[in-house]
């Protein structure tokens, strides 16, 4: 086992085994205090940006009775209408939504979200995302939902950790990706269940040369991914926008099958792992921890299917890195990030943040490069209700790498 295996293994176990102090730390508060005490406390004397721009225009976007009543069906909606930069798409237009409410009493469900929107940019990049979180009556059921589409021609480097700026190639394709899972709970915070997963990336059109991309895709102008998928999670997050003081575990087995209609077969493993630790108990700062790692087991996994930073369920990997910089059949992540308060009233609050990432090496399978990346960013608080950030995000990569990212809700 090389280095590089030992080092990403060995932050992921210490992760994980931190796990059991921050549960019982978020069950005793739960236990004793309503949701709606939570939310009055934790609001006092806060400000969003609906807050600020009442104050300012004397204007009244929001209805004072009950705001602080936690009713179930009650919509808290966070909503960005931007014009942006990112280091894969140029100048955008882009309008992101996210909406969070409680399907059944707080005090004992989660809050669950929805994200969608569409972006458009300079590089005909169009982009419609609809993710889904929904958890029903006392947490017994999670709905995981990620539906996308995609046009969206853009630059892959080749396979490995050690790829060079200058091997960029302009791929074009569109993309369809179904995901949906069902987990049922069945022990304190441990839920179990499957569902499907499918990507569809067709009208594959190389625009450039890259020899990496050259000998692996082979010529296919499409490539279908499309199987069962089974998920086993720890989830202790009341509040997946901005998690305080909780674990999320989650291991996963993705079994992709001609039969089910797979360009080809391949199996994969993905392991994960965030934490959030409040150093201080009476501080709202939050260290964040996050471990993301994916195995292909059997088989080859189509070329724009294969782990790669960026690429990760929310696309946040990788800060620092163009999105796709990096790409292999197996890939190991690591990230920390301190999210700090700036002004006492929650609107405005900081993050620094490091990271690092390793692809396996092609036609082999060894770890042989790390992948640093680091920065820091501002946070604007949309919805104190759900604690929705807006966040801006300015990364450096090695070999000159850096740019401008942008999130609505925290990045994990």
């Amino acid at each position: 086992m090389n280095k590089t295996l030992i080092i990403f293994l060995f932050s992921t176990v210490i992760l994980i085994l931190c796990k059991p102090v921050i549960a019982q730390t978020k069950d005793s508060t739960h236990l004793h205090i309503s949701a709606n005490q939570k939310i009055a406390d934790s609001l006092s004397g806060q400000m969003d940006i609906i807050d600020l721009l009442n104050k300012t225009f004397n204007w009244h976007l929001t209805s004072k009775p009950d705001t602080l009543k936690l009713k179930p069906g009650k919509l808290f909606f966070a909503l960005v209408p931007a014009i942006g930069y990112t280091l894969e798409g140029s100048w955008l237009a882009n309008v992101s939504v996210n909406t969070s409410f409680y399907t059944s009493n707080p005090d004992s469900t989660n809050l669950s979200t929805i994200n969608y929107g569409a972006q458009y940019d300079l590089n005909r990049q169009l982009i419609i995302p609809f993710v889904s979180s929904i958890w029903l009556k006392d947490n017994k059921i999670n709905l995981l939902g990620d539906w996308r589409f995609y046009k969206y021609p853009s630059y892959t480097y080749g396979l490995g950790g050690n790829t060079l700026a200058s091997s960029a190639d302009l791929i074009d394709y569109s993309y369809i990706r179904f995901y949906q899972e069902i987990l049922g709970h069945f022990s304190s915070f441990f839920y179990f269940g499957g569902g499907y997963n499918y990507d569809n990336h067709f009208n594959i059109k190389e625009l450039g040369s890259n020899a990496d991309f050259d000998l692996y895709n082979n010529g296919a102008t499409k490539t279908i991914s499309s199987g069962p998928i089974l998920h086993f999670i720890y989830d202790s997050r009341s509040n997946i926008n901005n998690p305080r003081d909780a674990f999320y575990g989650s291991i996963s087995y993705r079994f992709n099958a001609t039969y089910f209609g797979s360009t080809a077969p391949w199996q994969s493993l993905f392991v994960e792992a965030k934490k959030y630790i409040k150093l201080w108990s009476a501080s709202p700062n939050v260290l964040a921890l996050w471990s993301w790692n994916v195995f292909t087991l059997s088989g080859n996994p189509p070329y724009f299917d294969m782990p790669s930073n960026g690429w990760d369920i929310a696309n946040n990997s990788g800060r620092g890195y163009i999105q796709g910089r990096f790409r292999g059949q197996n890939m190991l992540y690591d990230e920390a990030e301190y999210r700090f308060r700036i002004l006492k009233n929650g609107l405005l609050g900081g993050v620094v943040f490091a990271n690092a990432e390793s692809v396996s090496q092609y036609p082999g399978n060894k770890f042989q490069y790390i992948d640093p990346g680091y920065g820091a960013g501002l946070r604007l608080k949309m919805n104190k209700y759900s604690d929705v950030n807006l966040c801006f995000d300015y990364g450096f990569g090695l070999m000159g790498s850096r740019g401008i990212f942008f999130n609505l809700g925290e990045v994990f």
